[in-house]
């Protein structure tokens, strides 16, 4: 199987249909290990050999499987332009092509559902729902105690007229879901929310609803100061290699601080930059029993030349998001609603919106230079409606009970990885060896992704069995 598929919301809809009745196409072990260390597979590789994707950054002319070149569309995102021509109505211009982007994106929907976290963008979106699409309902996630949402999003929609629903997240439930997708869903990302979509998306197909509006985009073009912790962690990631023992020591593996902090130190900068905490690229060679995380982190390359060019650290951590973005954050979002049959909107992925923001509106109306508060326009936006949300200026660091997850379903998991032992001989070992560890949220992140990978390998075994090259040595966790 040899093919390209163009797959971004700022490109369009992405068309997945080449993908149905092809020959059965083998899991590619490289990308495999991307999901471990990364959570995501490097674009433009997919999970599949001989697939490749044109994410956002990437020309659809050019060809995938050769050379292709990656050029970050939205440079000094937060500065440009340095000047203005003529001052408007910012706010009110913003408002009436927001409204326009979800008319066009939403046009093929007879019943749409706002995916309403609570924040910033999904709180833009739902007061230019209010006029576009007064027929949307909102649906809140309520994923873990570390940001419960649902009153904030509530009030939001009750002042908007709109309805609401929320749904509060059972792991073992929203796992569930996710295996009966498999069959259905066209590739594979291992972010961190797909469970939390997952849930979210079998239960508002359930509930009559034939579309997803999702609020994803706009961090691209509005761009995204580099705090000081995210600076500081980016210089403590050193790409050390060191013996994943030691986060297993009594005191370090009780806390989950200490534990990323030892990850970081392993970590590539830009790889530091993508979100949670995932495999080491030792624990990737020992859980394949030979090594493949080389091969993985080679896959950056790609991307190199680009991020090298940034003119500021703001820049570089744009474009560096960026990469997980395509392939992560947009990808679940995909994937899922194409394994339900369900239309899936990108309102500020529109390219008359995205283009008048990145070319038009001036600086200080996406960046506050003096408290480095960023999407001005859209705080603005808000504040026409609401004065104050809590939610906007607060968020979690979780959307999903991973701890849950491992709680409820960790045998079904460790099935798997038996299953599994040809392709991962070391995943059943990894699971045995930190069973004791999952209630620490590091170390739950990383059942979280095997949870994720482990059922495709699964269901891929006959086919990838061929593309697997036998273990050189047994794997090791010392």
């Amino acid at each position: 199987m040899r093919m390209q598929i163009t797959m971004s919301p700022y490109y369009g809809t992405p068309d997945f249909s080449a993908l149905d009745g092809a020959a059965p196409a083998r899991l590619d072990p490289v990308s495999v290990a991307d999901l471990l260390r990364n959570a995501f597979v490097y674009p433009p590789y997919s999970i599949y050999e001989g697939v490749r994707l044109v994410t956002f950054g990437f020309c659809p002319q050019e060809d995938m499987h050769a050379d292709p070149n990656f050029r970050f569309k939205f440079r000094n995102a937060g500065e440009m332009p340095e000047q203005v021509g003529v001052e408007q109505d910012w706010v009110g211009v913003y408002h009436r092509l927001l409204c326009q982007a979800v008319s066009r994106r939403c046009a093929d929907m007879r019943a749409p559902w706002l995916l309403q976290s609570g924040g910033k963008d999904s709180t833009t979106l739902a007061i230019a729902i209010a006029q576009a699409r007064p027929d949307t309902v909102c649906i809140t996630y309520l994923g873990g105690r570390e940001e419960d949402e649902v009153a904030s999003a509530a009030q939001v929609a009750r002042t908007l007229g709109l309805r609401h629903h929320a749904l509060v997240c059972d792991p073992g439930r929203a796992y569930d879901r996710y295996l009966d997708l498999i069959p259905r869903m066209p590739l594979l990302t291992a972010d961190f929310a797909l469970l939390s979509y997952a849930d979210l998306g079998t239960e508002i197909a359930a509930l009559g609803g034939d579309g997803v509006v999702d609020g994803l985009g706009a961090d691209s073009y509005f761009g995204t100061p580099m705090s000081t912790r995210q600076q500081l962690l980016s210089g403590l990631a050193r790409e050390l290699r060191l013996p994943p023992s030691l986060s297993e020591l009594p005191l370090v593996s009780r806390s989950f601080h200490l534990c990323y902090l030892l990850s970081t130190l392993q970590m590539n900068p830009v790889e530091r930059v993508f979100p949670g905490s995932r495999f080491s690229d030792e624990e990737v060679d020992a859980l394949f029993g030979r090594e493949v995380s080389r091969q993985s982190r080679e896959r950056l390359q790609v991307f190199a030349r680009e991020i090298g060019s940034a003119t500021s650290a703001w820049e570089w951590r744009d474009m560096s998001t960026s990469i997980a973005g395509s392939a992560g954050a947009f990808a679940k979002g995909l994937y899922v609603s194409e394994a339900l049959g369900l239309g899936v909107a990108y309102p500020l992925c529109d390219r008359e919106l995205r283009e008048w923001i990145h070319h038009e509106v001036p600086g200080y109306q996406k960046v506050d230079p003096a408290s480095q508060l960023n999407k001005m326009l859209i705080r603005r936006h808000i504040a026409t409606r609401f004065p104050q949300l809590p939610y906007v200026e607060r968020k979690g660091s979780f959307r999903f009970d991973l701890r849950g997850l491992a709680r409820q379903r960790y045998d079904r998991v460790r099935d798997y990885a038996e299953r599994a032992r040809d392709f991962l001989p070391g995943a059943t070992a990894w699971l045995d060896r930190n069973r004791g560890h999952l209630d620490n949220k590091y170390y739950a992140s990383k059942f979280y992704l095997l949870a994720v990978v482990l059922p495709w390998l699964d269901r891929h075994a006959a086919d990838t069995a061929a593309a697997q090259p036998r273990a050189r040595h047994a794997p090791a966790w010392n």
